[in-house]
């Protein structure tokens, strides 16, 4: 046993039952909440990030990095780290308090067979496929979602949408689910979070009305669609452009040169300085550009 392991210790967190702290063989602040392993793992430049894991059979001054293999996100430093464990055993324990039932399904969803389905309450069921799941209500149910959200064939895909069954029926989900919730009508459905709400979301608060103002700001300027690192051109990138980066058919292009150091892509999109950005007709790095007329 190495000195590093023979230091380590657990620390039961107060009011959180099943709740462990400590240290992994290699040094890793660590955690285990239930059968979720959780470790604090190093990134570039001196970042961390929440690695996790699951049932891992041996006592956790024996666990090693090679333990973990999720990614759940950025930390700033161990408190966030513990903060985040913390807020994860609470999340465990809502949703064991809430009673949700495991059962057999192969209903047909818009994502393919069910494999097997939670029951959150009467007609309100979540469903996972092969490749993606979401939550079907039944027509009583459905008739309680917000007019905004509600989809009418009473089926919620599981990466935005199922948000409105959160919003409609906050008693059936955790707080750490709730939050979760908000933040994607935010994101997502901003018309519908400002009607629930009754208030204006600000400018970095909402990515999709963020994304909405980005392009009716550049609607008549040239932004990137796609992008390539030139052959032709050293130390530039090759770049399709579009106005206001729509796509489709009958939709002008044009290509342009930009600088490689200068090729940063920012939260929606490049936008061309024409003054600056050259119009490109040469050689092209595209394969579906070469032989068009330039």
């Amino acid at each position: 046993m190495t000195a590093r392991t023979s230091e380590t210790h657990v620390v039961e967190t107060p009011g959180f039952p099943g709740v462990s702290f400590g240290r992994s063989a290699d040094g890793l602040c660590v955690a285990l909440v239930g059968q979720h392993a959780f470790a604090m793992a190093p990134a570039r430049d001196g970042r961390h990030y929440v690695a996790t894991g699951w049932r891992i059979r041996r006592p956790m001054a024996e666990w090693t990095r090679s333990d973990f293999y999720g990614h759940s996100g950025e930390l700033a430093d161990e408190a966030a780290f513990r903060a985040h464990v913390d807020e994860n055993a609470l999340h465990q324990q809502q949703r064991a308090a809430l009673g949700r039932r495991e059962i057999h399904s192969r209903a047909h969803t818009p994502w393919g067979t069910s494999q097997g389905a939670t029951v959150y309450a009467e007609g309100v069921v979540a469903h996972s496929t092969a490749g993606h799941g979401g939550f079907h209500l039944s027509a009583e149910r459905n008739r309680k979602v917000h007019d905004m959200l509600r989809a009418n064939s009473g089926w919620y895909e599981e990466d935005c949408h199922w948000a409105a069954v959160a919003q409609a029926f906050p008693r059936l989900f955790t707080d750490f689910e709730k939050a979760g919730a908000e933040k994607s009508i935010r994101d997502w459905y901003p018309d519908a979070w400002e009607a629930i709400h009754g208030r204006v979301l600000e400018p970095g608060q909402s990515a999709k009305k963020d994304e909405r103002a980005f392009f009716e700001k550049h609607t008549d300027d040239w932004v990137v669609v796609s992008a390539i690192r030139s052959r032709h051109q050293a130390g530039f990138t090759e770049v399709i452009a579009t106005p206001g980066g729509k796509r489709g058919p009958g939709t002008e292009e044009r290509r342009f040169l930009v600088a490689t150091d200068e090729y940063h892509v920012g939260r929606f999109g490049f936008v061309i300085d024409v003054a600056r950005h050259r119009v490109y007709g040469g050689s092209s790095s595209f394969t579906d550009w070469q032989g068009r007329d330039t």
